[in-house]
C-alpha cells in the first residue's frame, strides 16, 4: 500500500507528471485542487474570492486527510500545501513525499501562460510575478525540502520518475 504527495511550486508539473506517474504504477490519481473544488461545488479562484485563503488551507488541510485514507495513489498537491496546518508532516509520515524542484525563472515562464486561472498571481505584471515567486519560493523552500526525495522540474523525464520511484517507493 502506497501513497505518493508531489509537491512542489504551482506550475512546477506535479499534475501532469502525477498523472502519468499513477498510470504507470497502476496507482489512482489524485489532483488536491480539483478534488477540493468537487468536494466543495466551487473552484479555487471562487474560494479564494468569497472565502480568503485562509478558509481554503483549511479546506484543503480536510481534503487532504481524506486522501490519505486511500491506498495506492499519487496525489498531486497544491502548492502550498505542504506550508499550512502541518500537511508536510502529515503527508510525511503517512506516504512519500516527492519535491519537484524548479528555478524560479523557468516557474515564472510557465505561470505567465496560465496566470489567469491560479488566483495568487491572476493580476500580476511579469516583473511583480517574479517578484512574488521568489519570495514564496523563499518562504516554501524549507518547507519543500522536507521531502523524501527532491527531483529537477526542469526537462523532468516522468517515465524515468516513475522507474525512480518504484525502486525507492516500497510498492506494497
Amino acid at each position: 500500500m502506497a501513497k505518493i504527495f508531489l509537491i512542489g511550486y504551482m506550475g512546477s508539473g506535479k499534475s501532469s507528471s502525477g498523472t502519468v506517474l499513477a498510470e504507470q504504477l497502476g496507482f489512482g490519481f489524485i489532483d488536491l485542487d480539483k478534488l477540493i473544488e468537487k468536494e466543495y461545488q466551487m473552484t479555487i479562484p471562487q474560494i479564494f474570492s468569497t472565502k480568503g485563503e485562509k478558509e481554503f488551507r483549511a479546506m484543503e488541510h480536510n481534503t487532504l486527510k481524506k486522501v490519505i485514507e486511500k491506498d495506492n495513489i499519487v496525489v498531486a498537491c497544491g502548492g502550498g500545501t505542504p506550508c499550512y496546518y502541518g500537511n508536510m508532516e502529515l503527508m510525511n509520515n503517512n506516504g512519500n513525499t516527492v519535491y519537484i524542484k524548479m528555478s524560479a525563472e523557468s516557474l515564472v515562464k510557465r505561470l505567465l501562460a496560465a496566470k489567469e486561472k491560479r488566483p495568487l498571481i491572476e493580476n500580476k505584471t511579469e516583473p511583480e510575478l517574479k517578484a512574488f515567486v521568489n519570495r514564496q519560493l523563499e518562504k516554501r523552500e524549507d518547507t519543500y525540502h522536507q521531502a523524501q526525495y527532491i527531483v529537477k522540474g526542469k526537462d523532468l523525464n516522468i517515465h524515468e520518475l516513475a522507474d525512480f520511484i518504484k525502486k525507492v517507493v516500497v510498492v506494497a
